[in-house]
């Protein structure tokens, strides 16, 4: 009898300090919100508990705490939520459980509580390096501060990986700040470093500046210049580009968790916002759980899940998702999981234009084709 699929474990804790200017994330200001907080994570373990019942016996792949910023979140928060998980779905080996933390010298005190309840990776949200930067990013912390949390971090934690934002306005791969400010980050010693490019999302607060006119990107050409320079920094590091806005010391430093996602496997998504993938009834199925914070912890009340939405993908859909998630990888996707899709003739002139791979049934991004992944899949899909 085949073994059922392990299924990873994405919660998200929706409260910040303050909302950045780029973040189009499900997130609000904490301040005030204490009583509501506990009335989440009772929300969140029993939404757990009943999707676990609906699941039957899995083991379980990972834990990610997302936000907003869960390392506002209490310690004993984390701690019975993480116990809850690992006691609906119990495994034999320690699993990756990853939780995302701003480094504010308040934030960085409580690291050694969150280990104590179990999390061994933090994912830092450094951003940048620079103070000028920082302040136009709309971040609580400075320079220092990030420095201070990495150190803190790794004397910690077992994994660490920081984010790293670049292709700010005016930032050039020709200009050195760039440049060092990627150097000092690999010299800060952590296993693995996600630098995302800015992207302006509408709706937000930068989103409305360059409406206005007020907010101007870098071009594209300055854009693929500092990616060219990301990239080959990284790499000359000894850091394997192993997503198109991932890069780790080898396997071992890769995040699990969002491997395990980007290779199409099943996750639950607890908390308000959270998007899920299962397999119910035969049906690869999203879910969606109610964004407001109120109607969440309703409809688990109500319902026992906070779903707002659980809809099947149609095969064709579920192809689609499969070969969007798996062209972000350097590892790429099988081509039998695109069958539905009959992509042959497109991707035989991707690759014969020199932006994809085909190799023993898998298809893959070239570094040309993860350049420009957006419109390459845009050309297979369209």
């Amino acid at each position: 009898m085949t073994e059922p699929a392990p299924v990873a474990v994405y919660l998200h804790w929706p409260y910040c300090a303050r909302i950045c200017p780029y973040c189009d994330f499900n997130v609000v200001r904490e301040r005030g919100r204490e009583t509501e907080k506990a009335t989440l994570i009772d929300a969140m373990v029993a939404d757990l508990q009943v999707q676990a019942e609906r699941l039957g016996p899995r083991r379980l792949a990972s834990i990610f705490f997302g936000g907003g910023t869960p390392s506002l979140m209490l310690p004993e928060g984390a701690a019975r939520l993480i116990e809850t998980a690992q006691r609906l779905f119990p495994t034999v080996d320690p699993v990756e459980i990853t939780l995302e933390a701003n480094p504010t010298d308040a934030e960085t005190a409580r690291y050694r509580a969150f280990a104590e309840a179990g999390v061994n990776r933090l994912s830092l949200g450094v951003q940048s390096l620079n103070d000028d930067a920082l302040r136009f990013l709309g971040r609580d912390h400075s320079a220092a501060e990030a420095r201070r949390a990495v150190e803190a971090a790794q004397s910690t934690f077992g994994r660490v990986s920081i984010d790293l934002i670049y292709a700010r306005p005016d930032q050039t791969a020709a200009a050195a700040a760039w440049r060092a400010e990627l150097a000092e980050a690999i010299a800060l010693g952590p296993e693995h470093i996600s630098p995302y490019q800015l992207t302006i999302e509408a709706g937000t607060a930068f989103g409305k500046s360059y409406e206005r006119g007020a907010l101007i990107p870098p071009d594209d050409d300055a854009q693929e210049g500092l990616y060219d320079l990301t990239q080959a920094t990284l790499a000359d590091a000894g850091f394997d580009a192993y997503e198109v806005s991932n890069h780790a010391r080898g396997p071992a430093a890769q995040s699990v968790h969002n491997l395990h996602v980007w290779r199409g496997h099943e996750y639950l998504g607890i908390g308000p916002g959270a998007h899920g993938r299962l397999n119910l009834d035969e049906a690869r199925t999203t879910t969606v759980a109610h964004r407001r914070i109120a109607d969440y912890v309703a409809a688990v009340d109500q319902t026992g899940v906070g779903w707002a939405e659980a809809e099947p993908l149609s095969p064709l859909e579920a192809a689609e998702e499969r070969l969007m998630l798996g062209l972000r990888t350097t590892e790429g996707v099988a081509v039998s999981a695109l069958a539905p899709l009959d992509l042959s003739d497109r991707i035989a002139s991707l690759v014969a234009d020199g932006f994809l791979e085909l190799s023993a049934n898998r298809l893959s991004a070239t570094p040309r084709g993860r350049k420009v992944l957006d419109a390459v899949i845009r050309a297979l899909l369209v």
